[in-house]
């Protein structure tokens, strides 16, 4: 039994090693015939710095940084699981002038995931996945924010860094250093050329998704139960952001504080760098789930430090404990008076009392002007569905029959899908099928 125990080891320390990979070698190279066998787990290091291409048929497990060099394209098959070495802190890094073309489809999404097994994932597990072009940002020689190394930005506005389509990104935000986390989804001087649609951020550690810059526009975005903020835009970011659902838990927020929905800045100090970080974002729910908050949430939509973002036919509810609206700071008011900042169609209707109202920073008749079709107002008038807020199990997503979020909102600005819904969602769950609502209890083991 003794002799039959080494050979087994033996066997599965051979298969093992055969399992890790390097990623300086294209996968489709021409001038070697090798088989991989079915399920098997593959570590990837290092650099890829060929075109390669990621089987459905295995599984990836990200050690320390890997680059997609410039000049490579990584491609991602629909259904591909890709795991993070949480001791390594794995993380994959596109750097610009690289690809990642990373579709999958509703019935097939690609998973960005814990290597824990069910029911011992948290948040932090491993780093994230972070998108570098050469779009304009407004910040010279700018070192993208956790990993800390990689330059990003440049002159291309129409930069492509590739796809992202039908992706979940779970457990993601490790510390790189002390309150220098790494975001879900972080992007870093993208240009539009590049292609977000259908992505959902699950427990991430920092933000769900940060925007350093860039003209990428996203649509389909889901950040659900992260740490600090939702959806971060800074240095310049000046892109479309179209269809967004964000789901909080009350007792999870950052312990460094003031997490937030949204929050925007031009930059660390609001300077008039520019471009002028100028995103506009439509169709947007910000929910938080029952219960008691945590003390560390601030404000739902949180603009500051010169940024000039608009927000569009988004509805805000939930218990935010400092205020639904909050713009700060003379640069900021100044950019929302002057009309660079726009907000129309939003619905706001949040519960508790607020410690600086509703709205902060400006009137609620500055914030309801005559045409605008905002309003604020009680979520009973709203006709939600029932558990739109649910963290327990699948959300409510559509709106009753009847519900003046079908139909009440602004005509809004070229760039986005035409249509009057206030919220994330019309008639249609553009969640089906692909989004998961309990990745903590999801069977991601290798399927023999």
């Amino acid at each position: 039994m003794k002799n039959t125990g080494k050979l087994l080891s033996l066997l599965m320390l051979g298969l093992t090693m055969f399992g890790s990979i390097s990623c300086t070698n294209d996968d489709d190279d021409d001038d070697e015939d090798i088989v991989t066998p079915v399920g098997e787990m593959k570590t990837v290091t290092g650099k890829i710095t060929s075109n390669t291409t990621w089987s459905a048929s295995n599984q990836y497990l990200l050690s320390g940084f890997v680059y997609v060099e410039s000049g490579a394209t990584l491609t991602i098959e629909p259904g591909t699981i890709i795991k993070g070495d949480g001791k390594q802190k794995g993380s994959l890094i596109v750097k610009p002038g690289g690809k990642i073309i990373a579709v999958g489809t509703a019935d097939k999404p690609i998973i960005f995931t814990s290597s824990m097994p069910a029911g011992q994932r948290k948040a932090g597990d491993w780093g994230g996945l972070i998108l570098l072009g050469k779009a304009p940002v407004n910040k010279p020689d700018a070192v993208i924010e956790g990993e800390n190394q990689s330059v990003y930005g440049g002159t291309e506005a129409a930069d492509n860094s590739g796809q992202l389509k039908y992706v979940r990104i779970e457990f993601a935000g490790i510390a790189f250093e002390t309150d220098k986390e790494i975001n879900g989804l972080t992007f870093g001087g993208v240009g539009s050329g590049t292609e977000i649609d259908y992505v959902q951020v699950s427990y991430s550690g920092d933000d769900s998704f940060e925007w350093f810059g860039g003209s990428v526009n996203a649509k389909h975005l889901i950040a659900y139960r992260g740490l600090d903020d939702d959806f971060d835009t800074d240095n310049g970011f000046s892109g479309n952001v179209q269809y967004g659902f964000i789901l909080r838990d009350p007792a999870v927020a950052d312990l460094a504080g003031d997490s937030n929905g949204f929050e925007s800045d031009n930059d660390g100090t609001g300077t008039a760098a520019t471009p002028q970080t100028s995103a506009k974002f439509a169709n947007v729910t910000i929910a938080m789930a029952e219960g008691t908050v945590n003390a560390k949430f601030n404000s739902a939509i949180r603009i500051r430090r010169n940024s000039a973002i608009s927000v569009y036919n988004t509805l805000i509810t939930g218990a935010w404990p400092r205020s639904a609206v909050r713009i700060e700071g003379d640069a900021t008011l100044a950019n929302f008076v002057a009309g660079r900042i726009k907000m129309d169609g939003n619905a706001v209707a949040i519960t508790g009392t607020p410690a600086q109202g509703v709205i902060e920073g400006i009137t609620q008749a500055l914030f309801i002007p005559a045409g605008s079709k905002n309003m604020v107002g009680a979520v009973a008038d709203l006709k939600l569905a029932t558990g739109y807020n649910s963290i327990t199990a699948k959300p409510g997503l559509l709106p009753q029959a009847g519900s003046s979020l079908l139909t009440g909102g602004a005509t809004l600005p070229t760039g986005f899908e035409a249509n009057t819904v206030v919220g994330a969602f019309g008639t249609t769950d553009w969640t089906d099928k692909w989004a998961n609502w309990d990745p903590q209890n999801a069977n991601y083991e290798i399927r023999k």
